[in-house]
């Protein structure tokens, strides 16, 4: 029995090409630090290098801990402080990303009958971001913390995709078994493959499918049309 649905979000629910996105991104929270001080490659640099750290996560810290002490530490001094003030930019000028994010008016109607006919409905979107930029990407298909039993942000979570451990943490946090869980994303590593490591199928959905490796595969493949009509299949096969 299906008890659980998982959703991606960046290139999932929210159509978007995560390139534009990122290029888009980075430029206006590079401007933004400038304004308070930073230099703008070496901020760029820091960038990065705090969010490769979240990828290599083990687990101890929050992802939130891992990437303002790489941060830190790459800047010399310690800019925990900053934090207030790029979430600030996340409620404002982040807004502006919108603009290369397609659109999704299926989202909303989607997740709530997922709501409605599973017992848990879990954004597992990658835990790069703090909850404020999550919540405000969210709505840009006009989905909201409501709609969810749970979201994965950098506060809350200590491992990133693609490592399993992501996915395996929350199987524990709800007491699933694998073969309760179904899982729609757009990344054949870090969703795809990554949930099989664990035991949790896969459905690729939409138009920004991920696969930087062309690795083969027989994951199944479906338009975001189609998805309430497989939600409805898996909810007919529990009966």
């Amino acid at each position: 029995m299906i008890k659980a649905i998982l959703f991606d979000l960046d290139g999932t629910l929210l159509p978007i090409d995560e390139n534009k996105f990122i290029d888009l991104y980075i430029s206006l929270l590079a401007k933004e630090a400038v304004s308070i001080g930073y230099d703008k490659d070496n901020f760029v640099k820091s960038l990065w290098t705090s969010t490769k750290k979240m990828y290599e996560n083990n687990g101890i810290i929050t992802n939130e801990d891992v990437f303002w002490k790489t941060f830190s530490e790459f800047q010399n001094k310690d800019v925990s402080q900053d934090k207030i003030f790029f979430n600030k930019f996340y409620e404002t000028k982040f807004l502006q990303t919108k603009s290369v994010c397609e659109d999704n008016p299926l989202a909303k109607e989607i997740i709530e009958y997922a709501k409605n006919n599973f017992e848990y409905v879990i954004l597992a979107t990658n835990p790069l971001f703090p909850k404020v930029a999550t919540l405000k990407r969210m709505s840009f298909v006009n989905i909201d913390e409501n709609d969810f039993s749970y979201i994965t942000t950098y506060e809350n979570s200590s491992y990133s995709k693609p490592n399993p451990n992501y996915f395996k943490n929350l199987l524990e946090k709800f007491n699933l078994k694998p073969d309760e869980v179904i899982l729609f994303g757009n990344n054949v590593i870090e969703d795809a493959i990554c949930a099989e490591k664990v035991g949790i199928k896969t459905i690729l959905v939409g138009n920004y499918i991920i696969n930087s490796q062309n690795i083969k595969h027989n994951y199944l493949h479906i338009d975001m049309e189609e998805v309430i009509g497989l939600l409805e299949n898996i909810k007919n096969s529990n009966k």
